[in-house]
Parts: structure tokens; C-alpha cells; sequence
């Protein structure tokens, strides 16, 4: 059984370093409020504790 994450943006990039503002585009979270289902990686990981002042992380058991 793998990992998942649902990563929510919760607080506004703006007024952030610009490779702030690039990881959570690259996470894929456009607006706030907005969510995405990723695989629990290293590399996730590191993108998450890069920005987790602005994040809502949950674990997400998936099912095979």
C-alpha cells in the first residue's frame, strides 16, 4: 500500500521569494483553497517543507 498527499494551499504566495511562489506552481496549486493529489516522493517532500508555511498536508492511504 503506497502514499499519497493531498496538498491544499491555504495561504497566499504573494509577497513571497520567487522560488516560493515557482515551487507552488510547480505543485501544481493555482488559487488558494486549491488541492492536489501527489505521491508521497522525496522529492514532494522537499517541494512541501520548502513552503509548508503555506500548505494544508494530509496523508492519503491508497488502495491497490
Amino acid at each position: 500500500m503506497s502514499k499519497e498527499l493531498k496538498v491544499t494551499l491555504i495561504k497566499s504566495p504573494i509577497g513571497y521569494d520567487f522560488t516560493q511562489r515557482a515551487t507552488v506552481k510547480a505543485l501544481g496549486l493555482k488559487k488558494m483553497n486549491s488541492s492536489v493529489i501527489k505521491e508521497d516522493t522525496k522529492e514532494i517532500r522537499g517541494m512541501i517543507k520548502k513552503i509548508n508555511h503555506l500548505l494544508s498536508i494530509e496523508e492519503i492511504d491508497k488502495e491497490q
